[in-house]
């Protein structure tokens, strides 16, 4: 138990250092804003809350900015997203609903490849927190079920450049791969009335690929509309774990529409070499 709470604590204290670390004022960046809302389906299992599995819709945004830095040669790029969901989701026999809810933030750095002078590679890591909740319609004594975990992911990006009928499009697909962390779950039974009275350090489990294999998956394409970038996607969220006899799955899958701005800090003597990030 010490080590998971010391684990916690690491992580916790990471995802200070990298948000602060975003907040340098270098001499020369570069910085891509962009904010998404999606919309699509939605499956989630939580065997705390009932033993099927409720389908439905969700509604999403995503805030996410992605910045060059003067690091490893100017090749390292500094990436933050802020992401929200809420959800509506109903049981095969149409009697009872779960209403969820939840928002995290990722940050991270990614060090970026140009094998071809179109296509740029990215890969790193991100470390990122998320709170939430579910709650369900049908239960009496355990209605709800809290979400709360901290994890640190591989990441890896790609990002093409091409014209499409003399339409300057950008592409860009990145897999995160949550590689180990810290998530709160009771054990199977165990109310929160009881989690209150024991406190929750004994409820703090160790996450890893083994018992909470998750994938989340991004593709966009951005384009000029006007005086506006135009982004438009697709969302594969796959969030799961299996522990202390509880298994849960909460699996999106969501169509991405939003704009995209960008921003540009340069000294005089290097305007003529800008480039933008995305």
């Amino acid at each position: 138990m010490i080590r998971t709470r010391l684990f916690a604590a690491v992580l916790l204290l990471g995802l200070s250092y990298l948000t602060a670390a975003a907040e340098e004022a270098p001499d020369n960046r570069t910085t891509a804003h962009a904010i998404m809302l999606g919309i699509g389906g939605s499956r989630q299992l939580d065997t705390y809350l009932s033993p099927m599995e409720y389908r439905g819709t969700q509604v999403s945004f995503l805030r996410e900015t992605i910045r060059m830095t003067r690091h490893a040669g100017n090749r390292l790029s500094h990436q933050g997203l802020l992401s929200g969901a809420f959800s509506f989701t109903e049981n095969p026999a149409g009697n009872a609903n779960d209403w969820g809810g939840r928002i995290g933030y990722q940050a991270g750095w990614h060090y970026h490849w140009t094998p071809l002078p179109n296509l740029r590679l990215m890969a790193g890591g991100l470390l990122g927190a998320q709170a939430g909740v579910l709650y369900n319609t049908r239960n009496g004594n355990n209605p709800a079920q809290a979400r709360l975990n901290i994890d640190l992911a591989a990441s890896v990006a790609g990002i093409y450049k091409l014209r499409i009928k003399n339409y300057p499009t950008t592409l860009r697909y990145q897999a995160d791969f949550p590689l180990a962390g810290c998530m709160f779950s009771p054990h199977f039974g165990e109310s929160y009335y009881e989690i209150s009275q024991n406190g929750v350090g004994h409820n703090l489990v160790m996450s890893h690929p083994a018992n909470a294999l998750s994938l989340r998956q991004m593709l966009t394409a951005d384009f000029p509309l006007r005086r506006t970038v135009i982004r438009i996607g697709y969302l594969s969220d796959i969030r799961q774990s299996n522990v202390r006899h509880i298994k849960m799955h909460d699996i999106s899958r969501s169509f991405l529409l939003g704009f995209v701005r960008h921003f540009s800090i340069l000294r005089k003597q290097d305007l003529s070499s800008h480039n933008t990030i995305l």
